[in-house]
């Protein structure tokens, strides 16, 4: 990320204390970054500790800070418990918390398993909520304020054909954090959401459009109104406005960050409705490679 593109002043985010689900990789990595750069002491958890640890290590080299990595499988509600717990007792409550663990790959419904389900399900649904009604119970209980941004998609608004674990499990956040904003509103806490467009990272580009460049090259621009991928540092400074200071009226609302690709295509996998058997067969054989590539890593 071009951090020089960011758009706040230094020490926007001091005393700031947040968690980022999924912060080693991707999108979370960069939003961590962001938080970093400004002040803020950021905790990343992943399921892969040399992830996170590697990640905390060349960022804090990078900026300077403090980046505290964390071991958890958000599918265990006890697993957050407990590391929640370990941040709260590490300088109290958190101030902020971003929902980005995710996971999704493009699939023909009617070839998928159940197994492959939940294993979406499980992470984007019930792990997002884990972590939400674990962290917001504590903020009710101690009178802290707080602030939730849940990383979504546009697809929550008009679906995905060929990502529906995913398309469900989002569209499910996207109500849970417009009901929790009216709900627990009155405590001083905010439920935002954001919904990118086309930010090419290698985990997701692998599953959701393997064989192709995460560059944004391929002609996969041509679906999206201003020509182009979106810029790392647009999704940090976005989270920032809905994480810092001087945003705290804003609650219940998704942001999408797409360049206009949902107003111009409804920006999901429809495309995909030309493909035959042999093409589906390859894409099934790049993502399982993917994958395994993955739990040897986790192995390590």
């Amino acid at each position: 990320m071009d951090t020089s593109k960011l758009m706040f002043k230094d020490g926007l985010l001091d005393g700031h204390r947040i968690l980022v689900t999924g912060g080693g990789t991707g999108l979370g990595k960069e939003m961590t970054e962001g938080f970093l750069k400004l002040g803020a002491h950021v905790y990343i958890c992943g399921r892969r500790g040399n992830v996170v640890e590697e990640t905390a290590a060349e960022l804090m080299e990078k900026h300077g800070g403090t980046i505290t990595p964390k071991v958890c499988d958000i599918r265990v509600a006890d697993a957050i418990d407990d590391m929640v717990s370990e941040i709260w007792a590490d300088g109290g409550a958190l101030t902020g918390l971003v929902n980005n663990a995710a996971g999704n790959f493009i699939s023909r419904t009617e070839d998928l398993s159940i197994r492959g389900f939940d294993a979406i399900a499980n992470i984007v649904f019930r792990g997002t909520f884990y972590m939400t009604h674990n962290i917001g119970k504590r903020w009710i209980d101690e009178k802290k304020t707080g602030s939730v941004i849940s990383i979504l998609t546009t697809w929550v608004w008009n679906g995905s054909p060929f990502t529906v674990p995913s398309a469900m499990s989002k569209a499910g956040i996207n109500v849970m954090t417009q009901s929790l904003a009216s709900e627990w509103g009155r405590y001083g806490l905010r439920f935002n959401a954001i919904a990118p467009g086309a930010f090419p990272t290698k985990g997701a580009w692998e599953r959701l459009s393997p064989g192709t460049s995460a560059d944004g090259s391929g002609g996969m621009t041509d679906a999206i109104p201003m020509g182009r991928v979106g810029e790392m540092h647009e999704l940090s400074n976005l989270a920032t406005f809905l994480m810092g200071p001087g945003a705290e009226y804003i609650n219940g609302q998704t942001i999408a960050i797409d360049g206009a690709t949902y107003n111009a295509t409804g920006g999901n996998f429809y495309q995909l409705s030309k493909l035959g058997d042999e093409q589906w067969d390859a894409i099934r054989a790049m993502i399982k490679g993917s994958n395994e590539k993955d739990k040897a890593a986790r192995s390590v």
